[in-house]
């Protein structure tokens, strides 16, 4: 037996091509390996861009003698959990059962040869240390526990799986049974659990949790709160003073590994980059200050920019995630030293960006580097100095390239290039958002190219496929890939009106019911009715570091349904809300994306048809997007030919509007006061 990852798609499973032990991917070859020989199964979930996995990696799976023994004693099995998020899922819920602990990356889990987990943990050190046995010396008890005691794990593993495959609803809900109660209730839930001094939720490490940021400033645009509106934005802005925002070359890091969000752990994912792109333009709609509208704005260009010039392939897709270790070193890329930056730049240059960046502050990351964060207002900075505003952004500009230049010399983290289908999904959505709010085409073309590349390249005789990488797309899709897809090309559809577009969203829509959808029980499988089966089908409700795929299909779906008229779609997400009501109603501020879905089952998105010239249709598009509107779908589909009938309107020599919610729909309107009026929002804030 040899190591069998050299051929794979997955730059992750690449990196241990070269290691000494005989990984195999998952498959039918592996496991029938493990049933045939009656070894256990040593099963490594990790990603390219996890700084443990490295560290576990050179530790141990390059050491010659622990390969030894996990060659001798396991069938080793190497996932990559954003190739294979079903059987991550699997297993890291395995885990917390298994330790009552939460799980992570690496994941370290020990299978029988019918896949049942029967031990496990995350990362573990070669010798003993972090509280921590070392990892040779597991694998060999591991091993003895898996021969010495057979029926204690047969019975754990039937209680294990038993436990995993229990998730009927608590109790069955009509969809008449749905209320604003849990809806109210997550407001207040994340208010208690809103760090009013620092942004975010909970104490360190800060994740930027985009569905709980959402759901605020869809309160606010709903009911006027105050409260969830500073929650929301203070929380951004706090993100993007600290050093989880690549201050120079844009971007959001993973999490903040202190409560301050100034030091992150260094990777950036596509993932989290899409959702928080779109939140930066919502709340510069609504922003509370001058100073948050600034810097919304900056953060949300640089974050663009920064997709376009580093993530985006060629051929138009979308990269997954850049690594946390340059050289060995965790954030070695982006870190400074005082001597470093004061050389490159001019004594004018240096007086504003020592103050603004905190390089007059003592070192903030391994004592003895300095990571980039906000420290002090250019306003204020420039009062101090003092020399004009104007002069102070000039200088900080031209400092800003200068190191952004110096930094390009480095060693470069290394950049994992397979594309995604659902992360790319959540990129265009956020770029073709946040390009139709800011008025910017450039980032709508990009949003348009990298959907056209998914079109072509993953979309293949009427099913999805999860990546893309070297010219080869395969495995059977996910329900986050069509229902993120699906949401991405509607959003598609208000930023750049194609036919294609919503002929697109009616197959992804189409596929996603027959392929998914618990008929039985509500809701949808996160595997499709034909996929491999495995000891879990999960149905996950709850949003992780994605939003939940049953929360953003059943969004999509009605909102799908208002503009095609196909009752199926309307049906499939109230299926789905009463299937996961008791949940929400239990842990509400954990379904966030759920409950986006249950206020608009509660008060249905308007949608707002405009015909008339297409110079005159694209100002009232661009007032619109000006204007903070989380219930409305806004198209201007011209004269498309194969329209569903909702859309069909006649069009004249003035820009009419057709405004509808449910079944009710307003005479056409071709003054911009009176939609205005007709709109008629708790809050609308138009932005200069």
């Amino acid at each position: 037996m040899t190591n069998k990852l050299a051929q794979s798609t997955s730059p992750y499973l690449q990196q241990h091509a070269g290691n000494p032990v005989h990984w195999q991917e998952w498959g039918p070859d592996a496991l029938a390996q493990s049933r045939r020989t009656g070894k256990p199964i040593l099963l490594s979930i990790g990603y390219s861009a996890c700084h443990w996995c490295h560290v576990m990696a050179h530790e141990s799976f390059e050491d010659p003698d622990i390969a030894r023994l996990m060659n001798e004693l396991f069938i080793n099995i190497k996932v990559d959990r954003e190739e294979r998020p079903d059987i991550d899922q699997i297993y890291q819920r395995a885990h917390s059962m298994l330790t009552q602990r939460s799980g992570g990356w690496p994941l370290t889990m020990f299978l029988t040869p019918d896949t049942t987990p029967f031990f496990g943990g995350t990362y573990f050190p070669a010798t003993a240390r972090y509280g921590l046995p070392g990892f040779g010396e597991l694998l060999k008890k591991v091993e003895h526990y898996y021969r010495s005691r057979p029926d204690d794990i047969r019975a754990q593993n039937l209680q294990l799986r038993a436990a995993m495959n229990d998730d009927k609803p608590a109790a069955d809900i009509e969809a008449g049974a749905l209320s604003h109660q849990p809806i109210d209730a997550a407001l207040g839930l994340m208010a208690h659990s809103f760090d009013s001094r620092r942004g975010g939720f909970g104490a360190a490490p800060k994740f930027p949790h985009p569905e709980m940021i959402e759901f605020c400033l869809r309160r606010f645009a709903a009911t006027g709160s105050e409260d969830a509106r500073h929650i929301a934005c203070f929380t951004l802005e706090s993100m993007c003073r600290g050093g989880i925002y690549d201050q120079l070359g844009g971007g959001f890091a993973r999490y903040a590994v202190d409560a301050d969000w100034a030091i992150p752990h260094f990777e950036k994912m596509l993932y989290d980059n899409g959702p928080l792109l779109r939140l930066l333009a919502d709340a510069w709609l609504i922003a509370e200050n001058d100073r948050q509208k600034a810097l919304f704005a900056r953060c949300a260009a640089e974050t663009a920019q920064w997709v376009m010039r580093e993530m985006q392939a060629p051929a138009g897709g979308y990269f997954s995630s850049v690594d946390a270790d340059s050289e060995g070193h965790e954030g070695k890329f982006y870190v400074w030293t005082p001597d470093q930056v004061k050389a490159l730049l001019t004594a004018g240059e240096w007086q504003v960006v020592r103050r603004h960046f905190g390089l007059d502050q003592p070192a903030n990351f391994e004592q003895q580097y300095w990571h980039l964060q906000l420290a002090v207002d250019l306003a204020d900075l420039a009062a101090e100095l003092p020399v004009p505003l104007a002069e102070a952004e000039q200088l900080l500009a031209s400092a800003c390239e200068k190191l952004l230049a110096a930094r390009a010399t480095r060693v470069w983290p290394g950049r994992d290039e397979k594309i995604l289908t659902s992360w790319n999904a959540l990129m265009i959505e956020g770029m073709a958002h946040a390009g139709r709010v800011f008025g910017k085409q450039e980032w709508i073309a990009s949003a348009r190219r990298a959907l056209d590349f998914v079109g072509n390249n993953l979309w293949q005789s009427g099913r999805l496929l999860v990546t893309h990488k070297d010219g080869v797309s395969h495995l059977n899709a996910y329900l986050d890939d069509y229902a993120f897809l699906l949401k991405a090309s509607l959003e598609m559809a208000q930023a750049d009106f194609r036919i294609g577009d919503l002929t697109f969203s009616l197959s992804l829509a189409d596929a996603l019911l027959s392929q998914f959808e618990d008929g039985d029980h509500g809701g949808f499988f996160f595997t499709s009715h034909d996929h491999e089966p495995l000891i879990q089908r999960p149905k996950p409700g709850f949003d992780n570091a994605t939003p939940s795929g049953n929360g953003v299909a059943a969004v999509a779906l009605q909102r799908l349904a208002h503009l095609s008229g196909d009752l199926r779609y309307q049906q499939a997400a109230e299926g789905t809300l009463a299937h996961f009501y008791p949940a929400i109603e239990e842990h509400p501020s954990g379904h966030g994306t759920l409950l986006v879905a249950l206020e608009e089952y509660l008060a249905p998105s308007r949608v707002l048809l405009l015909t008339g010239p297409a110079e005159e249709t694209s100002d009232w598009q661009m007032r619109l997007a000006r204007c903070y509107l989380p219930d409305l779908i806004a198209l201007s589909p011209g004269p498309a030919a194969g329209l569903p009938p909702p859309l069909v309107r006649p069009a004249g020599k003035q820009v009419n509007a057709y405004l509808c919610q449910g079944v009710t729909c307003l005479p056409a309107l071709s003054d911009w006061a009176q939609l205005q009026a007709a709109l008629n929002p708790p809050i609308v804030r138009a932005a200069n």
